[in-house]
């Protein structure tokens, strides 16, 4: 870390603490040529997710879109946002923790179900429906058939 006075390289830590909002290390330094001090901020890096859609685009992992689709199916069912929202989290975190820089947009949908399946049927259905593009009547009835 350059010193932002004199240029120098050399300098220690002399303080170090969360920031207020608790997203970064503030660190107070000092510089070993020219003795005065300065703060720095260190951040976790952010590595964007980036998405394979089906007709092989590319796009960054957008939560508020995960979020919308669930609010979509599960909407006038018995689930709260509290819930919606956990999942949103817990599904962004398994992709952040995930080593694959690139993720299909099918494991997204496919975890969305399974979580919709333990939570409510009928959103489930909803979000099957457009998810796996039903057709017609048939495709509804093919899919309360596996519900069964």
């Amino acid at each position: 870390m350059k010193c932002p006075y004199c240029r120098e390289n050399d300098n220690k830590v002399i303080d170090s603490r969360l920031s207020k909002d608790g997203d970064a290390i503030r660190r107070r330094r000092e510089c070993i040529a020219c003795e005065r001090r300065f703060t720095t901020y260190e951040y976790i890096e952010d590595i964007p997710i980036m998405i394979i859609k089906k007709d092989k685009r590319r796009e960054l992992f957008n939560r508020d879109k995960v979020r919308a689709g669930l609010l979509k199916a599960c909407e006038k069912r018995e689930i709260s946002m509290n819930e919606i929202e956990a999942f949103t989290s817990e599904l962004e975190r398994d992709l952040r923790e995930s080593e694959a820089k690139e993720i299909p947009s099918t494991i997204i949908g496919e975890k969305m179900m399974a979580m919709l399946h333990k939570l409510d049927k009928v959103a489930y259905v909803r979000f099957a429906s457009v998810y796996r593009d039903f057709k017609d009547v048939t495709d509804f009835e093919n899919e309360l058939k596996t519900l069964k």
